[in-house]
């Protein structure tokens, strides 16, 4: 009998275990923020030395952008080396084209360590939805 009771308190112990893995990951993941594009323009526009990323292709940044934007594609090879580049004690703004890569983006900086991460919601598109300025 004592043997089930201790089989049974591992088993707990591991469930316990792995329920708070989840929780951790949560609080991690809670940190990347998603904005509008008003909020982004807003902050590029009175904060020059704002970390603004645009983790679209090289074709497709060039065709537009917005004010600012470094490219360090998502898909690249090379993203990592070039995100390691900015600083992680500072804000990080990073966009796409409707907002799915920008959030793995965004999930890999938080993994890396960067402070505090915003993500654009909708991407350009809602960027020019809403008739905000782009660059080529």
């Amino acid at each position: 009998m004592k043997k089930y009771f201790f089989l049974l308190a591992i088993a707990l112990f591991f469930t316990f275990q792995s329920c708070k893995d989840t929780n951790d990951h949560v609080a991690t993941t809670s940190e990347i923020e998603l904005i509008s594009p008003q909020q982004v323009y807003d902050a590029i526009y009175n904060d020059e030395s704002t970390q603004l990323v645009d983790v679209r292709t090289k074709g497709e940044f060039v065709v537009s952008h917005l004010k600012g934007a470094q490219n360090i594609c998502i898909t690249s090879d090379d993203f990592i080396k070039k995100v390691k580049t900015l600083d992680k004690t500072k804000p990080v703004y990073v966009y796409c084209k409707k907002g799915v890569r920008s959030a793995n983006a965004a999930k890999k900086l938080r993994e890396m360590g960067f402070a505090k991460v915003y993500d654009m919601e909708g991407g350009i598109l809602l960027w020019e939805e809403n008739n905000l300025k782009t660059e080529k």
